[in-house]
C-alpha cells in the first residue's frame, strides 16, 4: 500500500510540476489566445485588460498560458509578468510596451530582450560563430543601391554605421 501511495503521489508531482511552477501575469491589453505561438494560427480565446493569466512557458516572443477565458499562446507584450500596478490613466498602462521613440520612424523593438531574465543575461557568452554569421549579412552601399533600385523603393537619407576596425 506504502508503495502505491509512492507512486501516486510522485506521479501527480510530475504531472502538476508546469502547473506548480506557473507564473502569474496580468493582460495588458485585448490580445488573441492562439493554439500555437504564431500570429497566423487560430484563435481559442481573447483576454481582455486585466485579465490575470498563468504563464507556462515562453517561446520566443510569446507566453503559452491558462487562464479563465482559455489556455494557448498569447503576445509576450501584452502580458505584465507579476500583479499590474494600478496605473494613472488608460494610457499609462501601455509604458511598458513602448520603447523607442514612436512616432518619428525610429521606433526600437526590445520584444526579444524583454523575455530574458537577468540569469539568462548574465549567463551570456561570447559566440565568435554566431558574430561571423550576422557579419555574412553585411552587404556594400553600391548592392544595396541596386536591390532598391530593383525593388523601385524610394531613397530614405540615414547615416551607415562606421566599419569594424
Amino acid at each position: 500500500m506504502k508503495l502505491f501511495k509512492w507512486v501516486v503521489t510522485t506521479f501527480l508531482l510530475l504531472a502538476l510540476q508546469p502547473v506548480l511552477a506557473a507564473e502569474s501575469g496580468t493582460a495588458l491589453k485585448a490580445d488573441a489566445i492562439k493554439k500555437e505561438p504564431y500570429s497566423d494560427a487560430q484563435s481559442v480565446g481573447t483576454l481582455g485588460v486585466g485579465d490575470k493569466v498563468n504563464i507556462l512557458k515562453k517561446d520566443g516572443g510569446w507566453l503559452n498560458v491558462t487562464s479563465a477565458k482559455g489556455s494557448g499562446w498569447v503576445r509576450m507584450l501584452s502580458i505584465r509578468k507579476g500583479d499590474a500596478k494600478k496605473e494613472k490613466g488608460v494610457l499609462d498602462s501601455f509604458k511598458g510596451l513602448a520603447s523607442g521613440r514612436a512616432g518619428t520612424g525610429k521606433v526600437v523593438a526590445t520584444t526579444g530582450v524583454r523575455g530574458l531574465n537577468e540569469e539568462e543575461l548574465k549567463a551570456a557568452s561570447f559566440d565568435a560563430k554566431e558574430l561571423s554569421l550576422a557579419e555574412s549579412y553585411l552587404t556594400s552601399k553600391a548592392d544595396a543601391q541596386s536591390f532598391a533600385n530593383q525593388g523601385k523603393l524610394k531613397p530614405r537619407s540615414f547615416d551607415y554605421l562606421p566599419l569594424p576596425q
